[in-house]
């Protein structure tokens, strides 16, 4: 403990220090805390950080806690996806452990910045931006809400770390080799993703509710599969090719059947007991397939030893580079992908493509 300040005239508590009007606590580990200017409501959290009681009510812990909760109703009523719930609570952990002793108050732009600068030196930079964002869609809520005593949002414009954007584009061989003995919620989900374009955690939702039926411009009665992105808000109806016809009879020959009876109301990719998979889950399993497939090849050094990871989404990337490649109008690729405008679109299919350029071969003048 530090020696007693000489001139202390409010009884300030240990740590605690009066600058520009208001009250900090200055952690040991150097980051300082606003603890607002009510001097009875700064003592008594002065005396919660000294006693480890920092989780308390009105804390980022505690409010990360009622996001969680007013989050889960949003997904009730389809105002939010699922797989986003399942981000958010999955780094709301570590948000507890760097700000969850704080108020929200309290926390400012430069601790944002702290916890960006942290994530980088711990190897984790991109996790840390995807935590940043949990962080601001909490403040962004306790905005709208009126709790927590904020008026601002401290993540707004503080830079996040700097990413590279995957090109990933999975080979013919890598994609067959993988898919030809995966479980059939795996090959499904690849196939459909590769087909449509469609984002996976989109495709997870699907019921056979989504197949439907209707006329197509000369008329024709057509099946399709009427599809709500959750990213972009875009409806969008996709033609039941023969392909996808294929895919979708295999997961119905997987149906879930109870007492000889084919359970209803399942989403079309779902597990044994009729349960949905979550996302994280179809993630792992394609991951233990491409594991068997590159250990099967280095048996019998095979060229896919070395396989590099892919996951769902190089599915939709290969889908799209591979139609561009072969001659399907940029505009159709940009439908199916909810893009903005066509050059994005034109940007994600070139940055997959690895094909061989014939050099410069004009006789030059002697």
């Amino acid at each position: 403990m530090g020696r007693p300040r000489k001139h202390n005239p409010l009884n300030l508590p240990p740590r605690v220090y009066a600058k520009h009007g208001a009250f900090y606590y200055h952690h040991p580990a150097g980051r300082w805390e606003h603890l607002g200017r009510d001097l009875d409501a700064v003592k008594r959290r002065a005396a919660e950080i000294v006693h480890g009681q920092g989780d308390g009510f009105g804390t980022v812990a505690y409010h990360l806690d009622q996001f969680l909760i007013a989050c889960k109703a949003r997904v009730k009523v389809n105002d939010l996806a699922p797989r986003t719930l399942e981000d958010y609570t999955r780094d709301s952990e570590p948000l507890k452990a760097f700000f969850g002793r704080m108020y929200p108050q309290g926390v400012e732009p430069k601790h944002v910045a702290d916890y960006l600068d942290t994530g980088l030196e711990m190897g984790r930079a991109v996790r840390a931006n995807r935590e940043k964002a949990c962080l601001s869609a909490m403040f962004t809520w306790l905005i709208r809400t009126g709790e927590g005593g904020v008026q601002t949002n401290p993540c707004k414009g503080v830079k996040r770390n700097r990413e590279t954007k995957r090109v990933r584009y999975v080979e013919d061989d890598e994609m067959h080799e993988t898919l030809k003995n995966a479980p059939v919620q795996v090959w499904a989900m690849a196939e459909l993703v590769y087909r449509t374009l469609q984002r996976p955690e989109d495709i997870i939702t699907w019921t056979p509710r989504n197949i439907v039926e209707r006329r197509d411009s000369s008329g024709a009665l057509v099946r399709i599969i009427r599809v709500g992105q959750a990213k972009t808000g875009a409806a969008v109806d996709i033609l039941v090719t023969p392909e996808i016809d294929a895919v979708l009879a295999r997961v119905k020959a997987a149906d879930t059947k109870k007492d000889g009876k084919v359970i209803t109301g399942l989403t079309l990719i779902h597990r044994r007991d009729g349960k949905p998979y979550t996302y994280d889950g179809l993630c792992s399993m394609l991951k233990r397939r491409q594991e068997e497939v590159r250990d099967l090849h280095a048996i019998k050094r095979g060229p896919l030893a070395e396989m590099p990871s892919w996951g769902f989404y190089d599915m939709k990337g290969k889908g799209a580079t591979d139609m561009w490649l072969s001659g399907v109008p940029l505009e159709r690729i940009q439908v199916l992908c909810g893009h903005d405008s066509v050059t994005t679109t034109e940007r994600y299919v070139k940055s997959r493509w690895r094909g061989i350029v014939a050099p410069n071969t004009v006789a030059r003048a002697v």
